[in-house]
């Protein structure tokens, strides 16, 4: 089968969603050397305005994609309170849902992901991962994570579960989760 041509359509316009593009691809690049070769494997980054992906089983992407969500977008669109509410967390869902199945046609078939984004190290951390260069976060740890989050939109403290406080943290774990559900990833491999 064919790996999608490239293809970068955003909803995100402007200088920032290229500078994305360029930084995704970039990371793409470097973090190849994570995997083995010839694997494809998906680069995911979520970054303070955009989530960007590059794809591919080469050495340079094969396909890249600028998402119009970001941690601090999420955070500032949707969660007015700290903790978030799970009213708020039920709408960034539904748009961050929206935004992330647009990946669904660039990613590259039977690719792994890699992510190296200081967040979901965190989200590694809190769920378990003892710490490395390379950690293999399973999608169910992640989600034990993420229902940690959801109780304390529901009132417990945060404190309590061991969570930052802050809503960039809730809007990053969020997307990641996601991005893993809706794509069926079942693991991400968090790597420097």
């Amino acid at each position: 089968m064919n790996e999608p041509s490239p293809i970068h359509p955003s909803a995100a316009p402007g200088a920032a969603a290229a500078a994305a593009e360029i930084d995704i691809r970039t990371r793409f690049h470097d973090l190849r050397a994570h995997a083995g070769p010839q694997v494809a494997i998906t680069v995911l980054h979520i970054g303070a305005e955009h989530t960007a992906i590059a794809t591919g089983q080469g050495d340079e992407a094969s396909a890249w994609l600028v998402l119009d969500i970001g941690a601090h977008k999420t955070a500032r669109q949707f969660f007015k309170r700290s903790p978030p509410t799970p009213l708020e967390m039920e709408h960034a869902i539904a748009t961050v849902e929206d935004e992330v199945i647009r990946a669904v046609p660039v990613l590259a078939p039977g690719t792994a992901l890699l992510c190296a984004d200081a967040p979901v190290r965190e989200v590694a951390l809190l769920a378990g991962l003892a710490p490395g260069e390379r950690m293999a976060m399973p999608l169910d740890a992640m989600e034990r994570v993420f229902e940690r989050l959801a109780a304390v939109a529901e009132g417990r403290p945060a404190v309590r579960e061991g969570l930052p406080q802050g809503t960039d943290f809730a809007a990053a774990l969020l997307i990641l989760r996601e991005f893993m559900h809706h794509l069926r990833f079942g693991a991400v491999t968090v790597v420097p």
